[in-house]
């Protein structure tokens, strides 16, 4: 990973994003979570009422308020402020905390049922000191839920071809390098994007690494029943075909230390 990439220069990123984050997902998500990931995510996390959650990169709250309203006791963290200042100004009765995913200097250990942790991991700096943390605050048996951009077919570098519709993905960087990326403005964003590419098989070992089992793994499409939902063909046809994202959940299965 590049040395030269410090967390503050992450936290600037996304102090600089904030608003156009919120106006990107806002309280329902976008339309890759809504059509695509959502559906996964929520099986996966299954029934969390009466559980302790943290939603780990919460953004402006968008997933934290959802899991709450399902009867999870849920606190939300960011490393941005600017972050958690929306969080807050949204959800006034929530617990939203300043910290960092590879470190949670805030939480204590042991204290979690669960993780989810929802299109973060691409953007960590430090990969391993995150998975280390999620699972020192996990209790015995407990679970991480983790969805993120697929590293296989960056959807920022896919070309179609207007004629057939067939896609083409190109790397314009050594896929098995671990490496700061920067990415055009999309959606809401108004400038270049900042995330960190790795291998699919670098999350793997980190997760490994850290003392999860791996319990369960996705690739999230469209499912028939939410057809309906897409706003035209083209996005249909996206969410039938494309491969966004990766979804796994994690097993801690050793004792709290």
């Amino acid at each position: 990973m590049n040395k030269n990439v410090g967390d503050d220069d992450v936290r600037n990123f996304w102090d600089q994003v904030s608003s156009d984050w919120e106006a990107q997902v806002g309280d329902k998500g976008d339309s890759n979570r809504l059509l695509n990931s959502d559906p996964v995510l929520w099986k996966l996390v299954g029934a969390v009422r009466g559980l302790n959650v943290l939603d780990a990169g919460c953004g402006t709250g968008y997933l934290s308020r959802k899991l709450c309203d399902r009867g999870a006791s849920v606190i939300g963290i960011d490393l941005s402020s600017k972050m958690i200042e929306i969080a807050r100004q949204k959800n006034p009765d929530m617990d939203f905390r300043i910290d960092s995913c590879s470190e949670l200097r805030t939480l204590d250990t042991c204290c979690f049922d669960m993780v989810v942790s929802n299109y973060v991991l691409m953007d960590l700096r430090d990969l391993h000191g995150a998975m280390k943390s999620f699972h020192r605050v996990l209790k015995p048996e407990g679970v991480a839920v983790l969805v993120f951009s697929h590293p296989c077919f960056p959807q920022a570098r896919a070309a179609v071809n207007d004629q057939d519709g067939t896609v083409t993905y190109v790397w314009d960087y050594n896929y098995f390098e671990e490496a700061r990326q920067v990415s055009p403005a999309w959606g809401h964003f108004k400038s270049e994007f900042i995330w960190f590419h790795r291998p699919l098989s670098a999350y793997w070992k980190a997760f490994r690494s850290a003392g999860f089992e791996i319990a369960d793994f996705n690739e999230p499409s469209i499912a028939r029943e939410r057809y309906h939902l897409a706003a035209n063909k083209r996005q249909l046809s996206n969410g039938k075909s494309r491969p966004y994202s990766v979804a796994f959940k994690l097993k801690k299965t050793d004792a709290c230390k």
